[in-house]
């Protein structure tokens, strides 16, 4: 076959790796190579030198002569011929075939997983087109051509194809599938193609270690079977079938334990979650059978399913580290754990002053319809890398049981794997057969590393089944037939690992009976204490950084809390906040509002909004406490009141001044948050529970937009102390008040609070000065208990000019749960009230008409409800005959439900309560200002009417 120059710069260009502007350079080193093979690098040497060998098994009419450290070939001697080097077509060609097998072993990295035997019910695919030899102008009669570029998975350079592709599928081919060749940094790419080609990767494990996996595997399904034969059709969502998840867990553990971390902190929902619980965090068995027979702790509230409880435990390596586990509790909203976890460890970390990521380890357990199908998954990953909720990446796992409740995976993603989702993120995906705990123990090791190495996630996918249907009582044959057909006759993993192992000779048929025996004789023992002494496990909700904090009596609600600041160092606050440094330029139009607030903190009087929040935040971190404070923008504020960050105008350096205010001062954190509600929101709950010191604040960008984390304060916020005895200080800042924004931008869904409230499990306000802001903040941590406070926060209200206070306000009064109408009028005729914004449009109206008979009466804090302050209002306005509650929102929002009943109980026999406000609406307000304007006149108008 003869080539001229041109083609062979054709077949060269047809290889991506090889471009045109690479194939002069190349032609040119491989000339200096045929001059002087030490002028080039000395893989380059490797790569000429297998060209030319394999020049010479194609031309065996040539001979091969020393000459010094590298072959050169020589023609047979004929008249017309001088020795000969391979010519230029040639070399293209053997270059060709060389750039072939390189393209087939970066196929194998990139499709490798597609042939790997992940699957415990499947066997594999023989052969995929993207990896047939076809493919790559590559045949069986290539298999024994010698190629130098075997270098490049380690083997001896040249080695043969059919070695070549044995390596190839022993690495990628085997029970671990890997996806990595869609991560876009080169160096993270790399790193993993290295660790998985080098051979340590794939060591053997020692016989002591395989004893303890299997010890684990026992565990995992004795505990299950157990259960299954005494507690028969009792739900516990068992993990049988992803038993390899307990070794797992285990591995991961002693590994982090081993690399002096010291706390590691679990998410997952109720799928071997029981299992998670008594053989990872050492859980009591006898606990476990009290609560399957119903005997829960519910002393403090509703209590909650066995399956759905979290733990923790001082967990100590068989090397003697120790190491904090804990398991957060989680509802059967499957994945909204995941933010909760998150921002618990960023907390943990934050405490012990863990910079680097190492010391605290997020662990989350995902199922796998859930992980491609919950929203809130992605907005946990989507936080990862941002400076405000980065934990140091998170290891996760899917435990993917191949099947959604009834649902199969055709129907419940888009995507070929249930982890495709990761992808988005550039994270590395190991999938692993969860019929080899040996496999599925070197992922974790390896997942473990690249946390280490990169402080990114990554995602292992541990491909298994369930035992049974979504519960022990379904019947899963309904939807799956053939593959609960499979299931029925697999063998467990304890089974396969037994027989693996006997046969390796590590133990022997009997040694394996006793170790069974042992952990069933344990179990029936834990039993029998459990049915003597019926005992429901412990929460201890004031330990480690709760230390010093109690759960709160009823009645300490309403009593006052000392919130006061002395007012020289109020006045200090005030003047820092307002000035920054002096080579410091702030953006033009806010040297105004610095200058205002100076001169509002100087004068002691008209402090607006925006500084009576600063000087509560100025103050909680002057005396130590640290404050958090996210959400969308929240460092300027939606409606730029805030600037809590300021921005150089010539450098856009940021210049924090609350950082700056004393030597020895709390931190204050500010970050504005991805656009995600449920995700942030989450986190923030997750850090206030993890640290109760620190004030943690989520601002929405507008009230209503909390709608998106419903499920957070559903489940978590309103009810966490209930079911689970876990308390948190979350202050939820909601913009709320209706200003002809439409129906999404008016209403914070005050009545959706309001109806989750009981067992003063919250506090709910709706606050109208500055003054009040300020003391609500910082009662937040003042207390010696914690409760959730959710704030209808204003808009307008932000620089309206009666919404101001005087300091006096901040330094000689508490929060007030009421505020009596400043005028006190005598024996009025009338009492409105309201809370919120309304009162300003309350009191205008009443000085524009010069009415002095009717009193107008604010109730910042709906609940608790404030029950002696409000019998104290009434005795002193009795006089009254008309009693009415005004609200913006329509009849069936707002807080008139809540506040009918309670208020007319209140009443004397004469007195009845009448609403005052919009008329039922399915939208929270009307899309038009002009006919919000009209609405909102009428209902003023009425609230003053004669009845």
């Amino acid at each position: 076959m003869q080539a001229t120059a041109k083609n062979h710069t054709q077949a060269l260009k047809n290889y991506s790796y090889l471009k045109q502007e690479n194939i002069e350079y190349i032609e040119e080193l491989y000339q200096k190579y045929l001059s002087d093979s030490n002028s080039v690098d000395e893989s380059w040497q490797y790569f000429f030198e297998g060209v030319d060998l394999a020049f010479a098994k194609e031309n065996p009419e040539q001979n091969i002569k020393s000459n010094g450290n590298k072959p050169e070939l020589v023609a047979v001697p004929s008249p017309t011929q001088s020795p000969l080097k391979p010519t230029a077509d040639v070399h293209a060609l053997l270059i060709h075939q060389e750039a072939k097998v390189v393209e087939l072993i970066q196929a194998y990295r990139t499709f490798g997983h597609l042939l790997s035997d992940i699957n415990p019910l499947e066997a594999p695919p023989k052969t995929i087109t993207q990896l047939e030899l076809s493919s790559f102008e590559l045949t069986d009669n290539d298999l024994d051509r010698k190629y130098t570029v075997a270098t490049q998975v380690g083997l001896p350079k040249g080695s043969t194809l059919r070695e070549i592709l044995s390596k190839l599928k022993q690495i990628y081919c085997g029970t671990i599938g890997v996806e990595f060749s869609h991560i876009g940094n080169s160096q993270v790419r790399l790193w993993v193609q290295n660790q998985l080609e080098n051979q340590n990767f794939r060591a053997k494990l020692k016989p002591e270690q395989k004893i303890h996996i299997y010890e684990k595997l026992i565990q995992a399904e004795a505990f299950e079977r157990f259960l299954h034969t005494r507690y028969v059709a009792q739900k516990r969502f068992s993990i049988e079938g992803g038993d390899t998840l307990i070794p797992m867990l285990d591995a991961l553990i002693c590994d982090v334990a081993e690399n002096s971390a010291s706390d590691l902190v679990i998410g997952m929902a109720h799928r071997g979650r029981l299992n998670v619980l008594t053989n990872i965090l050492n859980k009591k068995y006898e606990h476990v059978f009290s609560e399957f027979d119903g005997h829960l702790d519910v002393s403090a509230g509703e209590g909650d399913v066995k399956y759905h409880l979290g733990y923790s435990y001082d967990f100590q390596t068989p090397q003697g580290k120790k190491i904090h586990l804990s398991l957060g509790f989680n509802p059967s909203h499957l994945e909204f754990v995941n933010p909760v976890v998150e921002g618990m460890v960023r907390a943990k970390q934050f405490l012990k002053l863990d910079r680097e990521f190492n010391k605290v380890i997020p662990v989350l357990i995902h199922g796998d319809a859930a992980f491609c199908g919950q929203g809130v998954v992605y907005e946990t990953i989507q936080l990862s890398l941002l400076d405000g909720y980065k934990t140091g990446g998170t290891i996760h796992i899917i435990a993917n049981n191949q099947v959604g409740f009834t649902t199969n995976p055709n129907d419940s993603r888009s995507t070929y794997y249930a982890s495709d989702l990761a992808k988005a993120f550039d994270l590395p995906i190991f999938h692993v057969n969860g019929d080899d705990p040996e496999a599925a123990v070197l992922a974790t090791k390896l997942a473990l590393q690249f946390r280490s190495t990169f402080h990114r996630d990554i995602v292992i996918d541990l491909v298994c089944y369930r035992k049974y249907g979504h519960n022990e009582g379904d019947e899963p044959s309904f939807t799956q037939p053939l593959m609960y057909k499979k299931i029925k006759t697999h063998p467990t993993p304890h089974e396969l690992y037994a027989k693996k192992l006997i046969t390796e000779g590590v133990f022997s048929k009997e040694q394996s009976t006793l170790m069974l025996g042992s952990i069933n004789d344990k179990l029936t023992a834990s039993y029998n204490v459990a049915k003597a002494n019926a005992k429901a496990s412990e929460i201890s909700a004031f330990e480690g950084n709760w230390k010093g904090l109690r759960k709160a009596s009823e009645e300490e609600f309403l009593i006052p809390v000392i919130t006061t600041v002395d007012e020289k160092i109020l006045r200090e606050i005030g003047k820092k906040l307002s000035q920054p440094p002096t080579l410091f330029t702030p953006h033009p139009k806010l040297v105004r509002l610095l200058e205002q607030r100076l001169a509002q903190i100087e004068k002691g009087e008209g402090m607006d909004w925006g500084l009576g929040e600063a000087l509560a935040y100025g103050t909680i971190v002057w005396e130590g406490n640290p404050v958090r404070l996210s959400g969308q923008d929240c460092e300027r504020g939606t409606f730029s009141h805030r600037h809590s960050v300021l921005y150089d105008y010539n450098t856009g350096k940021p210049f924090t001044p609350f950082n700056n205010l004393r030597e020895g001062q709390a931190k204050f954190s500010v970050y504005n948050s991805s656009l995600s509600e449920a995700g942030v929101l989450g986190f923030e709950y997750g850090y206030s529970l993890a640290d109760p010191h620190t004030l943690v604040v989520w601002e929405a960008q507008f009230g209503d937009f909390a709608n998106g984390a419903q499920v957070i304060i559903d489940q978590f916020l309103a009810s966490s102390e209930s079911k689970w005895k876990r308390m948190s200080g979350i202050v939820l800042l909601l913009p709320h008040g209706y200003e002809g924004q439409g129906p999404e931008h008016s209403s914070a869904r005050l009545e959706r609070f309001l109806q989750l409230c009981a067992r003063h499990n919250m506090q709910v306000c709706n606050l109208t000065t500055p003054a009040q802001i300020f003391h609500a903040l910082r009662r937040q941590v003042k207390r010696e208990f914690r409760k959730p406070l959710v704030v209808m926060s204003p808009k307008s209200l932000l620089r309206h000019p009666e919404v101001v206070s005087k300091i006096s306000e901040f330094t000689d009064r508490s929060f007030q749960e009421i505020l009596d109408d400043p005028l006190s009028p005598q024996n009025p005729r009338k009492i409105l009230f309201c809370s919120g914004k309304i009162y300003y449009d309350l009191v205008t109206y009443r000085a524009t008409q010069k009415i002095q008979d009717i009193a107008i009466v604010r109730i910042e804090q709906l609940y608790p409800w404030p029950l002696p302050y409000l019998q104290k209002i009434l005795k002193k306005y009795s006089s009254a005959k008309y009693i009415d509650w005004v609200q913006e929102e329509p009849k069936n929002m707002g807080a008139w439900n809540f506040v009918h009943e309670r208020l007319s109980s209140l009443l004397q026999p004469s007195q009845a309560l009448h609403y005052r406000g919009r008329e039922e609406f399915a939208a929270p307000a009307v899309g038009s200002s002009k006919i919000h304007e009209k609405q909102q006149k009428n209902l003023v108008e009425e609230a003053f009417s004669n009845v």
